[in-house]
């Protein structure tokens, strides 16, 4: 569907088996066109997306990452980032959704003990979890507070994605006693949890955002995914690295967001005939400036693929060493991954803007529905700026400073 090939990407990693990369990037594109055939309607509605949930649960996408062994599909994080970038050209919204998931159930992965993480997957796996949430860190903190019976957690979650349709919420939460963060799951249906739909952003609509709320809601040692300290002692070069690992799978978001609305762009611009006293000329695919705006937005958008394969061998060059992995190699990927998603901001930004202006005053049919590729990157790039990231850049080449563990939004 895009206009720039997904990244080939490493090879699996060791003692991951499953179908095959060359399977899931065919379900995936599948699974995009079907998407497709209606987003701009989907999209205009604006209903929590239950059924776009069942048909990535049905095509087996929700399971994907999780180990074979646990009942998952068994492929590894290269397959997914091209899963998410292919879903994300045909609905972005859906692709930050898809994303959101795949970052979440890995949590326990990152930073839990092999047995509990592995107990996690398989109910995730049999019970086909779909993942909401979120765990960066929050001007207001949930807390996690000892209790006679365990702990409870209070607090209020402004914004996090996937909530209305999640079977699990992976949140941030303090010790009310230490101030140590953890990751803790939640089953949303639990007493104390509450789900309100309050968001209200002009795009990523269908991203199933939202505010939750806990009221006492009591936490079992199971429900503690991990700690999410920041201390060397504490946290290690392998943990740290769901930091870039997240924040490349916002880089292939808006890569998929330049590249879905280059080819709608492109495929309407061979396709459809020009208006009456329309401001070019007898078509788009003849006039000097619509090329060279052609041109000029595959440059972009290429240059920021090529970034993100450079960043993306980078982490899964991490992954596999696992234990091994030093803090400065983890700066060095999380430095890689900064520069993927300044390129891949721009990109987006650039493609989704300027490709109304070679559509030209036909693009404001709300019929045709591309305003969504602007709206849905606009809203993604404010959530997650590149201003720090680009600090952090420039920080590590002038001064060799390692970037902060800083997790995506």
């Amino acid at each position: 569907m895009g206009v720039a090939p997904a990244p080939s990407g490493p090879t699996a990693e060791p003692g991951r088996t499953g179908p095959g990369r060359a399977h899931w990037l065919r379900v995936a594109r599948e699974t995009a066109d079907d998407l497709a055939t209606d987003a701009v309607a989907r999209e205009q509605a604006g209903k929590p997306p239950f059924d776009e949930v069942s048909r990535l649960r049905e095509a087996g996408l929700l399971t994907l990452l999780l180990p074979a062994a646990s009942g998952g599909g068994g492929a590894d994080w290269p397959t997914a980032y091209a899963v998410v970038r292919e879903i994300a050209a045909a609905d972005g919204a859906i692709g930050q959704l898809l994303g959101c998931h795949y970052l979440l159930s890995w949590t326990a992965r990152f930073f839990g003990a092999p047995a509990p993480a592995a107990r996690v997957e398989r109910r995730s796996a049999a019970e086909q979890w779909c993942w909401g949430g979120g765990l960066a860190a929050r001007e207001t903190e949930l807390t996690l507070t000892r209790t006679g019976g365990g702990q409870v957690l209070d607090g209020r979650q402004s914004y996090a994605t996937g909530v209305l349709v999640a079977d699990r919420l992976a949140v941030r939460a303090v010790r009310a006693d230490t101030g140590e963060p953890f990751a803790v799951a939640v089953d949303p249906a639990r007493h104390g949890v509450r789900v309100d739909a309050d968001g209200d952003a002009f795009g990523q609509r269908l991203a199933a955002g939202g505010s939750v709320e806990f009221d006492a809601v009591p936490v079992t040692g199971d429900d503690l995914l991990g700690s999410l300290s920041a201390e060397e002692d504490v946290l290690s070069p392998a943990a740290a690295l769901m930091s870039p690992v997240g924040r490349l799978l916002s880089v292939q978001l808006r890569l998929g967001m330049a590249e879905g609305v280059l080819a709608e762009a492109r495929e309407y611009s061979r396709t459809a005939h020009p208006a009456p006293r329309s401001a070019w000329p007898a078509a788009a695919s003849e006039d000097p400036h619509a090329l060279a705006s052609y041109g000029e937005l595959t440059v972009l958008t290429r240059s920021a693929s090529a970034l993100a394969d450079q960043a993306l061998e980078a982490v899964h060059g991490g992954l596999a060493r696992g234990e091994d992995l030093t803090f400065d190699e983890y700066a060095e990927a999380s430095v890689l991954v900064a520069m993927a998603e300044a390129a891949a901001s721009r990109a987006a930004q650039e493609s989704t803007a300027r490709a109304l202006d070679v559509v030209g005053t036909r693009s404001v049919s709300a019929r045709l529905g591309f305003d969504r590729f602007w709206r849905n990157a606009r809203t993604h790039t404010l959530h997650e700026p590149v201003t720090h990231r680009l600090h952090d850049v420039g920080d590590y080449f002038l001064n060799g400073a390692h970037p902060p563990f800083v997790l995506p939004v």
